[in-house]
Protein backbone atom coordinates (compact mmCIF):
# COMPACT_ATOMS: atom_id res chain seq x y z
CA UNK A 1 0.00 0.00 0.00
CA UNK A 2 2.96 1.97 0.80
CA UNK A 3 4.12 1.72 -3.24
CA UNK A 4 0.80 2.40 -4.29
CA UNK A 5 0.59 5.26 -2.33
CA UNK A 6 4.10 6.65 -3.28
CA UNK A 7 3.49 6.26 -7.17
CA UNK A 8 -0.38 8.23 -6.81
CA UNK A 9 2.72 10.73 -5.00
CA UNK A 10 5.09 10.43 -7.95
CA UNK A 11 2.05 10.65 -10.40
CA UNK A 12 0.49 13.97 -9.22
CA UNK A 13 3.36 15.71 -9.08
CA UNK A 14 4.18 14.31 -12.82
CA UNK A 15 1.01 15.46 -14.13
CA UNK A 16 1.56 18.99 -12.29
CA UNK A 17 4.72 19.66 -13.71
CA UNK A 18 3.83 18.58 -17.12
CA UNK A 19 0.95 20.78 -17.35
CA UNK A 20 3.43 23.59 -15.32
CA UNK A 21 5.61 23.33 -18.37
CA UNK A 22 3.10 23.85 -21.18
CA UNK A 23 0.86 26.67 -19.04
CA UNK A 24 2.59 27.99 -16.47
CA UNK A 25 -0.58 29.83 -14.98
CA UNK A 26 -1.41 26.32 -13.60
CA UNK A 27 1.13 26.63 -10.75
CA UNK A 28 -0.03 30.08 -9.70
CA UNK A 29 -1.28 30.24 -5.58
CA UNK A 30 -5.23 30.81 -7.29
CA UNK A 31 -4.97 27.61 -9.41
CA UNK A 32 -3.20 25.63 -6.54
CA UNK A 33 -5.71 26.51 -4.06
CA UNK A 34 -8.89 25.62 -7.16
CA UNK A 35 -7.37 21.96 -7.50
CA UNK A 36 -7.05 21.37 -3.33
CA UNK A 37 -10.64 23.29 -3.29
CA UNK A 38 -12.02 20.31 -5.92
CA UNK A 39 -9.97 17.42 -4.43
CA UNK A 40 -11.11 18.46 -0.92
CA UNK A 41 -14.55 17.42 -1.30
CA UNK A 42 -14.56 14.09 -3.35
CA UNK A 43 -11.48 12.71 -0.68
CA UNK A 44 -13.56 13.67 2.41
CA UNK A 45 -16.50 11.72 0.31
CA UNK A 46 -13.60 9.01 -0.12
CA UNK A 47 -12.98 8.98 3.81
CA UNK A 48 -16.44 6.63 4.30
CA UNK A 49 -16.58 5.37 1.36
CA UNK A 50 -13.17 3.76 2.24
CA UNK A 51 -14.23 2.41 5.18
CA UNK A 52 -17.56 0.72 3.29
CA UNK A 53 -15.45 -0.65 0.52
CA UNK A 54 -12.74 -2.77 2.80
CA UNK A 55 -15.67 -4.51 4.14
CA UNK A 56 -16.55 -5.39 0.27
CA UNK A 57 -19.83 -3.15 0.09
CA UNK A 58 -20.26 -0.05 -1.48
CA UNK A 59 -21.96 3.08 -0.93
CA UNK A 60 -23.56 4.58 -3.65
CA UNK A 61 -25.96 7.26 -1.97
CA UNK A 62 -23.09 9.71 -1.08
CA UNK A 63 -23.08 12.06 -4.30
CA UNK A 64 -27.00 12.34 -3.67
CA UNK A 65 -26.66 13.01 0.49
CA UNK A 66 -24.50 15.64 -0.42
CA UNK A 67 -27.20 17.12 -2.51
CA UNK A 68 -30.10 16.64 -0.22
CA UNK A 69 -27.83 17.77 3.09
CA UNK A 70 -26.66 20.96 1.14
CA UNK A 71 -30.22 21.86 0.28
CA UNK A 72 -31.42 21.73 3.45
CA UNK A 73 -28.98 23.27 5.17
CA UNK A 74 -29.35 26.04 2.58
CA UNK A 75 -33.44 26.23 3.14
CA UNK A 76 -32.92 26.30 6.81
CA UNK A 77 -29.93 29.68 6.25
CA UNK A 78 -32.66 30.78 4.10
CA UNK A 79 -35.34 31.29 6.46
CA UNK A 80 -34.17 31.24 9.60
CA UNK A 81 -31.39 34.26 9.28
CA UNK A 82 -30.25 34.01 12.80
CA UNK A 83 -29.04 30.30 12.75
CA UNK A 84 -25.10 29.69 14.12
CA UNK A 85 -23.12 28.46 11.63
CA UNK A 86 -21.77 25.33 13.21
CA UNK A 87 -25.65 24.31 13.54
CA UNK A 88 -25.69 24.30 9.44
CA UNK A 89 -22.97 21.41 10.01
CA UNK A 90 -24.51 19.58 12.66
CA UNK A 91 -27.83 19.68 10.51
CA UNK A 92 -25.91 18.58 7.70
CA UNK A 93 -23.86 15.64 9.20
CA UNK A 94 -27.49 14.24 10.94
CA UNK A 95 -29.20 13.80 7.84
CA UNK A 96 -26.21 12.03 6.00
CA UNK A 97 -26.02 9.72 9.16
CA UNK A 98 -29.73 8.96 9.00
CA UNK A 99 -29.36 7.75 5.34
CA UNK A 100 -26.16 6.29 6.21
CA UNK A 101 -27.84 4.35 9.52
CA UNK A 102 -30.60 3.30 7.03
CA UNK A 103 -28.41 1.56 4.10
CA UNK A 104 -26.65 0.23 7.32
CA UNK A 105 -29.47 -1.47 8.84
CA UNK A 106 -30.98 -2.96 5.17
CA UNK A 107 -27.57 -4.26 4.27
CA UNK A 108 -26.91 -5.74 7.68
CA UNK A 109 -30.37 -7.12 9.04
CA UNK A 110 -32.25 -7.51 5.87
CA UNK A 111 -29.10 -8.94 4.45
CA UNK A 112 -29.92 -7.33 0.85
CA UNK A 113 -26.69 -6.64 -1.01
CA UNK A 114 -25.01 -3.19 -0.37
CA UNK A 115 -24.82 -2.44 -4.23
CA UNK A 116 -28.98 -3.11 -4.87
CA UNK A 117 -29.59 -0.87 -1.06
CA UNK A 118 -27.48 2.28 -1.82
CA UNK A 119 -28.31 2.51 -5.49
CA UNK A 120 -32.04 2.55 -4.22
CA UNK A 121 -31.32 5.01 -1.72
CA UNK A 122 -29.60 7.12 -4.40
CA UNK A 123 -32.83 7.22 -6.43
CA UNK A 124 -34.84 7.64 -3.34
CA UNK A 125 -32.74 10.79 -2.18
CA UNK A 126 -32.77 12.29 -5.38
CA UNK A 127 -36.40 12.16 -5.60
CA UNK A 128 -37.03 13.43 -2.11
CA UNK A 129 -34.12 16.34 -2.54
CA UNK A 130 -36.72 16.99 -6.17
CA UNK A 131 -39.62 17.81 -4.38
CA UNK A 132 -38.03 19.61 -1.59
CA UNK A 133 -36.27 21.97 -4.29
CA UNK A 134 -39.14 21.87 -6.26
CA UNK A 135 -37.56 23.99 -9.04
CA UNK A 136 -35.97 26.92 -6.61
CA UNK A 137 -32.24 27.63 -5.78
CA UNK A 138 -30.85 29.07 -2.54
CA UNK A 139 -28.74 32.05 -3.71
CA UNK A 140 -25.71 33.11 -2.50
CA UNK A 141 -27.45 36.19 -0.49
CA UNK A 142 -29.39 33.61 1.51
CA UNK A 143 -25.83 32.23 3.10
CA UNK A 144 -24.17 33.42 6.16
CA UNK A 145 -21.25 35.23 5.24
CA UNK A 146 -19.22 33.20 7.93
CA UNK A 147 -20.63 30.10 6.44
CA UNK A 148 -19.22 30.35 3.24
CA UNK A 149 -15.97 32.01 4.40
CA UNK A 150 -15.30 28.23 4.78
CA UNK A 151 -15.72 27.43 1.51
CA UNK A 152 -13.20 30.36 0.20
CA UNK A 153 -10.99 31.63 3.06
CA UNK A 154 -7.65 30.56 3.40
CA UNK A 155 -4.46 29.92 6.31
CA UNK A 156 -1.43 30.81 4.73
CA UNK A 157 -2.27 30.22 1.71
CA UNK A 158 -3.95 26.56 2.27
CA UNK A 159 -8.18 26.59 1.72
CA UNK A 160 -9.75 25.74 5.13
CA UNK A 161 -11.68 23.28 2.89
CA UNK A 162 -8.52 21.48 2.49
CA UNK A 163 -7.04 21.70 6.26
CA UNK A 164 -10.40 20.11 7.70
CA UNK A 165 -10.40 17.40 5.07
CA UNK A 166 -6.41 17.03 5.91
CA UNK A 167 -7.81 16.66 9.41
CA UNK A 168 -10.39 13.98 8.69
CA UNK A 169 -8.00 12.21 6.70
CA UNK A 170 -5.38 11.98 9.60
CA UNK A 171 -7.71 11.48 12.16
CA UNK A 172 -9.31 8.62 9.92
CA UNK A 173 -6.10 7.25 9.16
CA UNK A 174 -4.73 7.17 12.71
CA UNK A 175 -8.20 5.34 13.78
CA UNK A 176 -7.53 2.65 10.85
CA UNK A 177 -4.27 1.83 11.90
CA UNK A 178 -4.61 2.31 15.83
CA UNK A 179 -8.01 0.77 16.70
CA UNK A 180 -8.85 -2.69 16.64
CA UNK A 181 -12.68 -1.93 15.76
CA UNK A 182 -10.95 -0.16 12.25
CA UNK A 183 -8.91 -3.07 11.79
CA UNK A 184 -11.93 -5.21 11.77
CA UNK A 185 -13.32 -3.92 9.02
CA UNK A 186 -10.08 -5.20 6.63
CA UNK A 187 -10.69 -8.81 8.38
CA UNK A 188 -14.63 -8.76 7.28
CA UNK A 189 -13.30 -7.87 3.79
CA UNK A 190 -11.01 -10.16 3.48
CA UNK A 191 -12.76 -13.17 4.72
CA UNK A 192 -15.87 -13.23 6.45
CA UNK A 193 -15.91 -16.83 7.53
CA UNK A 194 -12.76 -16.18 9.70
CA UNK A 195 -13.86 -12.75 10.87
CA UNK A 196 -17.38 -14.53 12.03
CA UNK A 197 -14.94 -17.29 13.83
CA UNK A 198 -13.14 -14.87 15.39
CA UNK A 199 -15.77 -13.47 17.18
CA UNK A 200 -15.90 -10.14 15.11
CA UNK A 201 -19.03 -8.44 15.31
CA UNK A 202 -19.82 -7.96 11.93
CA UNK A 203 -23.17 -6.78 11.69
CA UNK A 204 -22.09 -3.93 13.95
CA UNK A 205 -18.93 -3.02 12.10
CA UNK A 206 -20.89 -2.45 8.63
CA UNK A 207 -23.57 -0.64 10.35
CA UNK A 208 -20.57 2.02 11.63
CA UNK A 209 -18.60 1.73 8.25
CA UNK A 210 -22.31 2.82 6.71
CA UNK A 211 -22.80 5.27 9.34
CA UNK A 212 -19.73 7.25 8.86
CA UNK A 213 -20.06 7.11 5.79
CA UNK A 214 -23.23 8.98 5.65
CA UNK A 215 -22.53 11.22 7.95
CA UNK A 216 -19.04 12.09 6.23
CA UNK A 217 -21.10 12.50 3.05
CA UNK A 218 -23.58 15.21 5.48
CA UNK A 219 -20.48 16.94 6.23
CA UNK A 220 -19.61 17.37 2.25
CA UNK A 221 -23.23 18.84 1.62
CA UNK A 222 -22.11 21.74 4.34
CA UNK A 223 -19.01 22.13 2.31
CA UNK A 224 -20.49 21.68 -0.86
CA UNK A 225 -22.81 24.63 0.24
CA UNK A 226 -19.76 26.25 1.66
CA UNK A 227 -17.98 26.35 -1.29
CA UNK A 228 -20.12 27.34 -3.94
CA UNK A 229 -22.18 29.62 -1.92
CA UNK A 230 -25.65 28.63 -3.57
CA UNK A 231 -27.33 24.93 -4.38
CA UNK A 232 -30.48 23.19 -6.59
CA UNK A 233 -31.40 19.82 -7.50
CA UNK A 234 -28.02 18.93 -9.60
CA UNK A 235 -25.73 19.45 -6.16
CA UNK A 236 -24.06 16.65 -6.10
CA UNK A 237 -25.22 14.69 -8.99
CA UNK A 238 -22.25 12.51 -9.85
CA UNK A 239 -20.13 12.41 -6.53
CA UNK A 240 -20.33 8.73 -6.29
CA UNK A 241 -18.98 7.40 -9.20
CA UNK A 242 -16.19 9.85 -8.48
CA UNK A 243 -15.62 8.74 -5.32
CA UNK A 244 -15.64 5.40 -5.94
CA UNK A 245 -12.98 5.88 -8.64
CA UNK A 246 -10.81 8.03 -6.44
CA UNK A 247 -10.82 5.52 -3.54
CA UNK A 248 -9.73 2.17 -6.19
CA UNK A 249 -7.19 4.35 -7.84
CA UNK A 250 -5.67 5.38 -4.71
CA UNK A 251 -5.03 1.69 -3.57
CA UNK A 252 -8.95 0.29 -1.94
CA UNK A 253 -9.36 -2.84 -3.14
CA UNK A 254 -13.27 -3.15 -4.67
CA UNK A 255 -13.30 -6.60 -3.17
CA UNK A 256 -12.55 -5.51 0.15
CA UNK A 257 -9.90 -6.27 2.54
CA UNK A 258 -7.19 -3.44 2.00
CA UNK A 259 -6.57 -0.22 1.28
CA UNK A 260 -5.94 3.29 3.02
CA UNK A 261 -7.97 6.54 3.40
CA UNK A 262 -4.69 8.54 2.77
CA UNK A 263 -4.38 6.23 -0.63
CA UNK A 264 -8.28 7.61 -1.30
CA UNK A 265 -7.53 11.04 -0.53
CA UNK A 266 -4.59 10.81 -3.23
CA UNK A 267 -6.63 9.19 -5.42
CA UNK A 268 -8.89 12.29 -5.16
CA UNK A 269 -6.08 14.66 -5.90
CA UNK A 270 -4.76 13.18 -8.57
CA UNK A 271 -7.94 12.90 -10.64
CA UNK A 272 -8.73 16.14 -10.12
CA UNK A 273 -5.25 17.24 -11.08
CA UNK A 274 -5.80 15.08 -14.58
CA UNK A 275 -9.28 16.99 -14.64
CA UNK A 276 -7.40 20.68 -13.87
CA UNK A 277 -4.72 19.90 -16.35
CA UNK A 278 -6.76 18.60 -18.95
CA UNK A 279 -8.61 22.53 -18.82
CA UNK A 280 -5.70 24.49 -18.28
CA UNK A 281 -4.05 22.40 -21.73
CA UNK A 282 -7.56 23.42 -23.16
CA UNK A 283 -8.69 19.75 -23.94
CA UNK A 284 -11.69 18.41 -24.05
CA UNK A 285 -13.45 17.38 -20.59
CA UNK A 286 -14.85 14.59 -21.77
CA UNK A 287 -11.66 13.29 -21.89
CA UNK A 288 -11.54 13.71 -18.12
CA UNK A 289 -14.16 10.75 -18.05
CA UNK A 290 -12.13 8.61 -20.06
CA UNK A 291 -9.12 8.68 -18.18
CA UNK A 292 -10.60 8.55 -14.69
CA UNK A 293 -12.36 5.20 -16.46
CA UNK A 294 -9.14 4.31 -17.81
CA UNK A 295 -7.47 4.69 -13.98
CA UNK A 296 -10.22 2.42 -12.82
CA UNK A 297 -9.72 -0.15 -14.90
CA UNK A 298 -5.91 -0.67 -14.49
CA UNK A 299 -6.57 -0.42 -10.57
CA UNK A 300 -9.50 -3.06 -10.10
CA UNK A 301 -6.89 -5.49 -12.65
CA UNK A 302 -4.12 -4.86 -10.72
CA UNK A 303 -5.53 -5.82 -7.43
CA UNK A 304 -6.90 -8.70 -9.07
CA UNK A 305 -3.47 -9.83 -10.58
CA UNK A 306 -1.59 -8.91 -6.98
CA UNK A 307 -4.55 -11.14 -5.10
CA UNK A 308 -3.90 -14.14 -7.52
CA UNK A 309 -0.22 -13.73 -7.25
CA UNK A 310 -0.24 -13.05 -3.20
CA UNK A 311 -2.67 -16.51 -3.52
CA UNK A 312 -0.21 -18.22 -5.60
CA UNK A 313 2.19 -17.51 -3.22
CA UNK A 314 0.54 -18.71 -0.03
CA UNK A 315 -0.95 -21.82 -1.73
CA UNK A 316 3.41 -22.29 -2.47
CA UNK A 317 4.38 -21.96 0.62
CA UNK A 318 1.85 -24.18 2.61
CA UNK A 319 3.34 -27.06 0.13
CA UNK A 320 6.96 -26.60 0.74
CA UNK A 321 5.68 -26.50 4.88
CA UNK A 322 4.08 -29.68 4.70
CA UNK A 323 6.82 -30.86 2.41
CA UNK A 324 9.22 -30.26 5.19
Amino acid sequence: MRARELGIGVAIVVVFGLTTLNNHAFAQIASIQQLLSGAALIALLGVGETLVLVTNNVDLSVGSIVGLSAYIVGDLFKHNQGMPVVAGFIVAIVVGAVIGAINGLVTTVARVPSLVVTLAMLYIVRGLDGLLVNGTTIDPGSIPKAFTAVGYQTLFGIPWLAIIVAVVVAGAGYAMRSFRASRDLYAIGSNPDAAALAGIPAERRVFTAFLISGALAGLGGALFLALHAQIDVSGGTGYELTVIAACVVGGVAIFGGSGTVLGAALGAVLLNTINQALVASRVSSFWNEAIAGALLLTAIAFDRWLSLRVARSLQSAKGAHRAL
